[in-house]
C-alpha cells in the first residue's frame, strides 16, 4: 500500500474507523471538505422524523418510540403445553405400562373455552394445546402416555412429573412488564411481542418518503431506443431501490429535462408531500447543471467539492417556500451513475436511517485482502466497487470492473458486493494489501 506522504498509517485508520478524518497531506481544494467533515454536516440537518401512532400491520422495519409494557400476564392463565390429559397427579402415582391407573374423563377442553370443571380425585379432562388448566388438575399427561382413552374413562401409563406440561400464568411476562423497549427496531419478532403485550398500535418513528429524480434532458425511459447523445435512465431505478433497502419509501419520478422552471415546480409541488429528495446530476460547474441553478442561491443549501472519489460534487440541504417554512431534506449527488451510487452509501442512507429513527447509521465493514493492485487518487479518499471473495484462508476482494472506479460504469458496478474504502493518503494498493470493505449485501 503506498502512501502519498509519511503519516502514520495506523493511527489514520483508527481515526477512519470511527468516523474522523485523517490530516489531507496531498493537494486538493482549498475549500474541499473530507468525507467525515461532510457526512457530519447531512446527518445535522437529518434530524428524526416526529413519531406517529402506527398500526401492526404497518409497523415492520419501523424504530419503536415508545416502551410497550404488557396490558396482561403472558401467558394470561395457566395452560397446557400439549394435547393430552389434564389430571391430579396424586391419582397416578406408580402409573406405568404394566400398571395402568384408568381415570374417569368428565370434561373435553379446547385451545380457547371458558369452561372450569373442578377435577375430584379419580377424574380427567380431556385437554388440548394452549387450553385453560382446570381447577384441580396439577399436571398434564400427553396423549402419548396413555391409551388414547374412550368416552368416558383414560388408562395412563407413565406417572407425570410435577407440573408436568403446564404453562404458567406470567412465566413469559408479567402484567407490566417491558416487553420492548423505545429504540427497538420492530422485526416479525417484536412484532409479535407487541401483539402479545395486547397493542394493536404503537408508537413509532415513520419511514421517509423519498422522490427520487434525475435530471437531463440526454435521459431516456428504459426500453425506448435513444437517439444519438441519449442514454437510458438508470439512476432513477438505483437511488429508488436503494431508499427502500435503507426503509425509506421510494417515489420514483424519473427524468426530468435540463430546463430550471421544470425543475424549481416539480420540487416545489414534492415538498408538501415528501420527508426528503434525491437528485442525481447537474451539481457541477457546467452551463447546464440545473440542479445547483434552482437550489444553490437557497440560504438553507450547500454546495461544494468533497475529498473522496467518485463523487466529488455534493450538495445538501433544506427546500424552503416563500414563508421559510422548513421543507424537505434535499441530497443533490453527482449524475454519474457509480458516483451517485458512492454518494448515496456514503451520505444519503445514514442520513435517510437517522430520518428514521436508527442509531445504527452505518453499513457493516470487514477487512479483507486485494487480490489485485490499483491505482487511487492522492488527497481523496477512494471507493472502489468490488467484489468479495470467502476462501479457507481469509477474504479476498477485486474491482468489480475492468475500469475500476471510473464513475459512469454502472454495468461493472451491477457486479459489486461492497465498496474497499482506499484512505486520502494512500496513492497505490498492491496485491495482498489489506483493506477495510464496506458490505452492500
Amino acid at each position: 500500500m503506498r502512501h502519498n506522504g509519511t503519516a502514520d498509517q495506523q493511527a489514520r485508520e483508527h481515526e477512519r474507523a470511527h468516523g474522523h478524518s485523517a490530516p489531507d497531506a496531498c493537494a486538493a481544494p482549498a475549500d474541499a471538505e473530507t468525507v467525515a467533515e461532510h457526512l457530519a454536516a447531512v446527518l445535522q440537518i437529518a434530524a428524526p422524523l416526529a413519531p406517529a401512532l402506527t398500526s401492526l400491520d404497518a409497523a415492520h422495519g419501523l424504530v419503536l418510540a415508545e416502551d410497550i409494557h404488557s396490558a396482561t400476564a403472558t401467558p394470561p392463565f395457566d395452560n397446557s403445553a400439549m394435547d393430552g390429559y389434564a389430571v391430579r397427579r396424586a391419582d397416578l402415582l406408580g402409573a406405568s405400562a404394566r400398571n395402568p391407573i384408568s381415570l374417569q374423563v368428565v370434561a373435553d377442553l379446547a385451545a380457547g373455552t371458558s369452561e372450569n370443571p373442578a377435577l375430584d380425585p379419580g377424574q380427567a379432562a380431556r385437554i388440548m394445546t394452549g387450553a385453560p388448566l382446570p381447577d384441580g388438575a396439577d399436571a398434564v399427561v400427553p396423549i402419548e402416555d396413555t391409551d388414547h382413552g374412550g368416552l368416558y374413562f383414560a388408562s395412563v401409563l407413565r406417572e407425570p412429573e410435577p407440573a408436568a406440561h403446564i404453562r404458567r400464568a406470567g412465566e413469559d411476562a408479567r402484567a407490566g412488564d417491558i416487553v420492548l423497549t423505545a429504540g427497538s427496531v420492530l422485526w416479525p419478532t417484536r412484532l409479535a411481542a407487541a401483539a402479545s403485550a395486547g397493542r394493536s398500535s404503537l408508537l413509532a418513528q415513520p419511514a421517509p418518503r423519498v422522490a427520487v429524480i434525475s435530471t437531463g434532458s440526454e435521459l431516456v425511459t428504459p426500453g425506448e431506443v435513444p437517439r444519438r447523445g441519449q442514454i437510458p435512465d438508470s439512476n432513477s431505478y438505483l437511488l429508488a431501490a436503494a431508499v427502500a433497502e435503507a426503509g425509506g419509501v421510494p417515489i420514483r419520478i424519473g427524468a426530468v429535462p435540463d430546463d430550471e422552471n421544470t425543475l424549481r415546480d416539480l420540487i416545489t409541488t414534492l415538498a408538501d408531500t415528501v420527508d426528503a429528495i434525491v437528485l442525481s446530476g447537474g451539481v457541477s460547474v457546467g452551463v447546464y447543471d440545473v440542479v445547483k441553478a434552482v437550489l444553490a442561491p437557497l440560504p438553507t443549501m450547500t454546495f461544494g467539492p468533497v475529498k473522496m472519489q467518485p463523487g466529488k460534487p455534493q450538495g445538501f440541504g433544506r427546500w424552503t417556500t416563500d414563508d421559510d417554512a422548513p421543507g424537505p431534506v434535499i441530497f443533490a449527488l453527482p449524475g454519474n451513475p457509480v458516483s451517485a451510487f458512492v454518494s448515496f452509501e456514503v451520505f444519503v442512507r445514514p442520513a435517510l436511517r437517522r430520518l428514521a429513527g436508527h442509531t445504527e447509521l452505518l453499513r457493516p465493514t470487514v477487512t479483507a485482502s486485494a487480490a489485485q493492485g490499483w491505482n487511487s487518487p492522492a488527497g481523496r479518499a477512494q471507493y472502489m466497487p468490488v467484489t468479495i471473495e470467502r476462501t479457507g484462508t481469509g477474504t479476498l476482494v477485486r474491482p468489480a470492473a475492468a475500469g475500476g472506479s471510473g464513475s459512469h460504469l454502472v454495468a461493472g458496478l451491477g457486479q459489486a458486493t461492497g465498496l474497499a474504502l482506499v484512505p486520502e493518503d494512500v496513492t497505490r494498493i498492491d496485491e495482498g494489501d489489506l483493506l477495510t470493505v464496506m458490505l452492500l449485501s
